[in-house]
């Protein structure tokens, strides 16, 4: 399959992981806004004003942004769902993520694409061709082998099914991110133990807890993991080959809850990979080390998820939060940039800095971007420590603004993504 068949779609929950999806290689991004999501409530999560501005973004980025209109729908959200659709055909979003049959019955001869949410679970062929007539793009069920998915692919090339605009149906399918441990993402246990619909975005993470596991004699069992109901993270980098010769479209990050750091090293790892492979260049050795890129940022270790069809019994993480070989502190913020000498002013808040320390910088334009500290002036004075003060400057190579967001990367002291 060539490039520019691929589409690598990044998730955006901040305008600082929209820039950072962007500056890393994103065909496009998905957001959502309000409530009507499946991230209502774990990211910073977008407003109906800032549908312009995302769009006005990615359109001067030449990247396509997707709204993601997925979560369970009830009648009381009529009017708020037709204000979202209405401001999306305004401002030319190319594509809502749907589930909710309501809004693919209300979209179904609007001018705009839909793309399937899979919270559909569409797991075989004759489901690809009933909800074809709705939208463009479908994710399959999570729970799909790369052996299923061929065979659909295949299929809809054989058969030539069209979606909504008379065009082949294209194939989306997740390649990295957080794993639910109900089917297709489709759980209850919020909703029974915090009345929280985890269908409309108000996940509790009640699987993310450690359990014991108690008869009714009292008598406990003995768990080498306590995280029994808590799948680790998604990840194809491994199989990436075996993932584009299963002739998908789309190749989709799961992560609009993560930091916008978590969005930059993932989306560039992943364009890296699929730039690559697409010219019988990747190796083995650039997969491993791109894989020290996915475990610097926040992840619960790593599996390949169903692709393989293998009966796994490691799949589950054995911590409560992230395996990440490195964690970020806060020290100060960006005061000026000087274009011309690409020297930056900042200010130590909290902390210090030193001279060959690993930084991030982070802002809404900027994104998420790694450099690590060269000579520190303090008044035109080099200096090996940045302490709480002001009028420190270094070098940096790229633009940054004020306001920009410092922080230092320690390594952690162990770690394992198995």
């Amino acid at each position: 399959m060539a490039q520019k068949d691929i589409e690598l779609l990044a998730p955006v929950g901040s305008f600082e992981a929209l820039s950072a999806s962007i500056n890393s290689g994103a065909n496009s991004v998905y957001f959502g806004v309000g409530s009507l999501n499946m991230r209502s409530k774990s990211s910073f999560n977008f407003n109906l004003n800032d549908i312009r501005k995302v769009s006005s973004i990615c359109k001067k980025n030449n990247i396509k942004c997707y709204l993601a209109l997925n979560s369970v729908m009830y009648d009381q959200d009529k009017t708020l769902v037709k204000k979202i659709i209405k401001k999306s055909l305004d401002n030319n979003i190319d594509a809502l993520i749907v589930s909710d049959p309501s809004i693919l019955n209300y979209t179904q001869n609007l001018p705009i694409d839909i793309h399937l949410s899979t919270q559909l679970n569409i797991s075989n062929l004759e489901g690809v061709k009933f909800w074809s007539k709705y939208a463009n793009i479908m994710v399959l069920a999570r729970e799909l082998s790369l052996k299923q998915i061929k065979y659909i692919t295949n299929q809809i090339d054989k058969q030539n099914i069209l979606g909504k605009s008379d065009k082949k149906i294209r194939i989306e399918v997740f390649i990295h991110g957080a794993l639910c441990m109900s089917i297709s993402g489709k759980c209850f246990l919020s909703t029974h133990l915090h009345n929280t619909s985890a269908n409309r975005g108000e996940c509790f993470q009640i699987c993310r807890k450690p359990f014991n596991i108690i008869d009714d004699q009292g008598l406990e069992l003995t768990l080498d993991n306590p995280y029994i109901l808590s799948p680790k993270d998604l990840c194809t980098l491994p199989i990436i080959k075996e993932i584009l010769n299963s002739n998908v479209s789309v190749l989709k990050i799961e992560g609009r809850g993560r930091s916008p750091e978590y969005v930059s090293n993932v989306v560039r790892a992943y364009r890296k990979a699929i730039d690559l492979c697409t010219v019988n260049k990747l190796s083995t050795s650039t997969i491993n080390e791109l894989m020290l890129d996915l475990q610097d940022v926040y992840n619960r270790g790593f599996w390949t998820g169903h692709y393989l069809g293998e009966n796994n019994s490691s799949w589950n993480t054995n911590v409560g939060g992230s395996k990440s070989n490195s964690y970020k502190v806060y020290v100060g913020r960006i005061v000026k940039y000087f274009k011309k000498a690409q020297v930056a002013e900042f200010i130590i808040e909290a902390g210090k800095l030193a001279e060959g320390d690993d930084i991030l910088i982070i802002g809404p334009t900027t994104g998420a971007e790694k450099i690590i500290t060269n000579e520190i002036y303090l008044n035109e004075n080099k200096v090996e420590i940045a302490e709480k003060g002001s009028g420190f400057t270094f070098k940096v190579p790229f633009i940054v603004r004020p306001s920009d967001k410092i922080y230092k990367i320690n390594k952690r002291v162990s770690s394992s993504n198995q």
